[in-house]
């Protein structure tokens, strides 16, 4: 399947699961991002605020920020580009491009100290391929990321045995999701 396919077959999968179960599911993957031991022992910690038909991060984040993690979430700058801001509670948030909630806090730029970086997706493979929504904004940030470990997160439909790849597409460390773990195998 072509890269737009493949969003397409994922949006279509997704419209008959009722936000009780999308809802249950983001609680579970949750749970294991909490008690992962990179998540536990990382200071900085790279998140995203959730759209509606993404694993919800909004009860994750707010946990993360009470156990005086640095929390970092990205905010969209430019076509294709977004820098990250520190997130410093729920105040500090405005509605932003996509109608995401992003930070107002102080741009954070010193890569090298993220420890951990959740990463969303439209589906991941077992080897941690990822295809996003296509306007490259985390292809353009992962490969920044060089001493970050990488967890993608998503729901059990979007965890496929293969997705599309291009030679500039960075696998993420481990895919989570509500019924597996996966880490990767490269």
């Amino acid at each position: 399947m072509e890269k737009a396919e493949l969003r397409r077959f994922i949006r279509t999968t997704r419209r008959p699961i009722d936000s009780t179960k999308l809802a249950e599911w983001s609680s579970v993957i949750s749970e294991r991002l909490l008690s992962h031991p990179k998540v536990q022992s990382a200071k900085t910690i790279l998140l995203y605020h959730s759209l509606p038909d993404e694993v919800q991060t909004t009860q994750l984040l707010t946990v993360l920020h009470s156990m005086n993690k640095l929390i970092l979430l990205p905010k969209i700058i430019g076509d294709g580009i977004m820098e990250l801001r520190v997130y410093t509670g729920e105040n500090s948030l405005s509605k932003g491009q996509y109608g995401i909630m992003e930070p107002i806090g102080e741009v954070f730029s010193d890569y090298e100290n993220i420890d951990v970086a959740i990463i969303p997706g439209m589906a991941f493979d077992k080897k941690g391929h990822r295809l996003g929504r296509g306007k490259g904004y985390y292809d353009r940030l992962l490969p920044q990321l060089h001493n970050t470990y990488t967890i993608g997160i998503c729901f059990p439909f979007q965890l496929l045995d293969s997705v599309p790849v291009t030679s500039h597409d960075i696998p993420v460390d481990e895919v989570i999701t509500y019924s597996r773990q996966i880490c990767s195998l490269y």
